[in-house]
């Protein structure tokens, strides 16, 4: 492996080429994002039109044609691998979890949404729980990686459901834009009401937080019919 170039500093160089890659993608986000929640035609065409630019600085730095990767950009940005959905849980000193009531369905829920390109999950996570409940706080560690279409998420996608422990220093929760409000419940006490897969997975995660546990769905290969095209010989 060469050497990675390093400036006087001693830092390693960056690498131009892929950190416009990773422009272009956090764009291609953006774009998709956009016209995903699209009001008017106007905010369509703005999307599109970041699209193109994305594709265009791909191209740049792959030398490929335009239209080649204007097609690939256009793809739906959750078509290949499933959606990474971060939610946050944070208890305060009674050992009380804070849940927010949603403004379209009125359910409540974790402090979340999904992970958007150009953020680690972790740091997601801490973005979800400042736009929804305006609260700033420090990641412990992952309790659980929950897969919607084991734990009764009604999403119009595959999403893989992240929860994160999180600390906060300041409890005091102001719901944002999305909720209507913003509340600690003990353990026993939560809402009948609660959205999707969170009516099952947050009592687990409670547990996992007051036991130092984790958790990912169970899965063995031992009796799976596994694809065999990449194996060699056949």
């Amino acid at each position: 492996m060469p050497e990675q170039q390093r400036d006087e500093g001693g830092r390693p160089e960056p690498d131009i080429g892929q950190e416009l890659y990773l422009i272009a993608d956090e764009l291609r986000g953006i774009a998709n994002l956009g016209r995903f929640f699209a009001s008017n035609v106007y905010e369509t065409e703005r999307a599109e039109q970041v699209l193109k630019i994305a594709a265009r600085i791909a191209a740049l730095v792959d030398g490929a044609p335009l239209h080649s990767l204007t097609a690939l950009f256009e793809d739906h940005w959750i078509h290949v691998s499933p959606a990474i959905g971060v939610n946050a849980l944070v208890r305060n000193p009674a050992g009380e979890v804070l849940l927010l009531k949603r403004c379209d369905n009125g359910l409540w829920c974790l402090p979340g949404g999904v992970a958007e390109i150009g953020e680690t999950p972790a740091e997601a996570a801490l973005r979800e729980l400042w736009e929804e409940a305006g609260l700033r706080g420090e990641v412990i560690r992952l309790l659980g990686v929950f897969d919607s279409r084991l734990w009764g998420s009604r999403s119009r996608v595959h999403l893989l459901g992240l929860v994160f422990l999180v600390e906060c220093d300041d409890l005091v929760a102001v719901p944002g834009s999305e909720m209507l409000e913003a509340r600690f419940f003990a353990p026993e006490s939560l809402p009948a009401e609660m959205s999707g897969g969170h009516k099952r997975w947050v009592p687990v995660c409670i547990e996992l937080a007051r036991t130092g546990g984790s958790y990912v769905d169970p899965a063995s290969s031992y009796d799976l019919d596994l694809p065999m095209h990449q194996r060699p010989g056949h």
